[in-house]
């Protein structure tokens, strides 16, 4: 059975109760790697400045303490372990988070789908490792 690591254990820890829940369910079936969690003033201005985030601090969901946000990759028992360009797993993966979530009553948008529309190519901002509480 799949399980976090240290560092992704340490990760979600950041993030609020309902995220952790999740993603402690999620991980038992289908392996992934928490990539952030709660992010500083630091970090949040870092990832800003390097494109990876349209939003200054303190006006994302990572900012937050509890994290209302996670960012999180389907896990590859193989190297590369988190792969970037498989699109294919990268939308699995969302499919499935967003399945396992409704099942336990956790309202999450996933930035596959930030409109929550469930067309996908309509996105004009795409963030796919992106779930956030709302």
């Amino acid at each position: 059975m799949p399980y976090f690591g240290r560092d992704s254990s340490d990760r979600l820890e950041t993030c609020h109760p309902d995220l952790q829940r999740l993603f402690r369910e999620v991980v038992q079936q289908v392996d992934c790697a928490i990539l952030c969690g709660h992010r500083d003033q630091a970090e949040q201005m870092r990832v800003y400045r390097e494109g990876l985030s349209q939003l200054w601090y303190p006006r994302s969901k990572h900012n937050l303490i509890p994290s209302m946000a996670v960012d999180v990759a389907p896990f590859h028992a193989k190297k590369p372990h988190v792969r970037w360009q498989d699109k294919d797993s990268w939308y699995f993966f969302g499919g499935y988070v967003k399945g396992v979530a409704d099942q336990m009553g956790i309202r999450i948008r996933w930035g596959g789908d930030f409109d929550m529309d469930g067309n996908f190519r309509d996105q004009s901002l795409i963030d796919l490792p992106h779930y956030e509480l709302f």
